[in-house]
């Protein structure tokens, strides 16, 4: 085999594997906005405890479509609390640049509006501790809160890999652009549907938490997550009711 003749193969492998291998951004993707509707869905969220499940939430989530943004919406009740968990997430479409996020609960409330300069304020509870937020961000990058919704609209199929740009706020962590990454894509059975097992980490717990998404390979609805955190493990599920 001459040099020539290798040179040709690798480049044409890197040609090959590239999108796969490539990180997700605003301004280079594979997103395919037209998998992107209006929609409706409640989750249970379960913690395993000695073999047995404990509900320890409902999620309701929606997600609204207009012609140039998408707006997605969670609210977390937790069982025998009376202080619900609200989450929101605007971006641009088609490439889901992130326009703002909010975030409120009985712990914190935070606010950001993205752009050259991210701004916006972060509230800690009961202690009434206000901080502005003005922080440069370089790069291209979504909202943190949007990627799990995101993963469904990439183009998943058998060994499928690859990074996500997100950024996200925490005080504490002092962290800001990070990544989450698509460790594997594989088929799988999820009651009686044929479902793609996507198996994810993320920057934001230092890749110590794998979850796993099962989502329906014909209609992208998202159908289940388990979440496991070492010894802890958790799972959500479509609700019956």
């Amino acid at each position: 085999m001459t040099t020539r003749y290798l040179v040709f193969i690798i480049l044409f492998a890197l040609q090959y594997t590239g999108l796969n291998a490539q990180t997700q951004t605003p301004l280079r993707n594979e997103i395919n906005s037209k998998l992107i509707n209006n929609e409706q869905c409640t989750m249970d969220w379960y913690t395993m405890r000695e073999d047995k499940k404990i509900m320890i939430a409902k999620i309701f989530t929606e997600i609204r479509k207009s012609k140039s943004e998408v707006l997605i919406t969670t609210k977390v009740k937790m069982v025998n609390s009376t202080s619900d968990w609200i989450d929101s997430t605007r971006a641009k479409l088609p490439n889901l640049l992130p326009i703002a996020h909010s975030s409120f609960n009985g712990q914190r409330d935070m606010v950001l509006q993205f752009g050259k300069t991210i701004t916006g304020y972060y509230l800690r509870k009961p202690a009434n501790e206000k901080t502005a937020i003005n922080e440069i961000a370089e790069g291209s990058y979504f909202d943190s809160n949007i990627y799990p919704q995101l993963i469904r609209w990439l183009p998943l199929k058998e060994n499928y890999k690859t990074s996500i740009s997100i950024f996200d706020y925490n005080p504490q962590a002092g962290k800001g652009i990070m990544k989450a990454h698509i460790k594997n894509t594989r088929k799988d059975i999820y009651k009686d549907k044929d479902v793609w097992a996507v198996e994810v980490t993320d920057d934001i717990t230092d890749n110590q938490s794998t979850v796993i998404f099962y989502i329906d390979s014909k209609t992208r609805k998202l159908l289940r997550q388990e979440i496991n955190m070492g010894a802890r493990k958790m799972f959500m599920e479509l609700s019956a009711d």
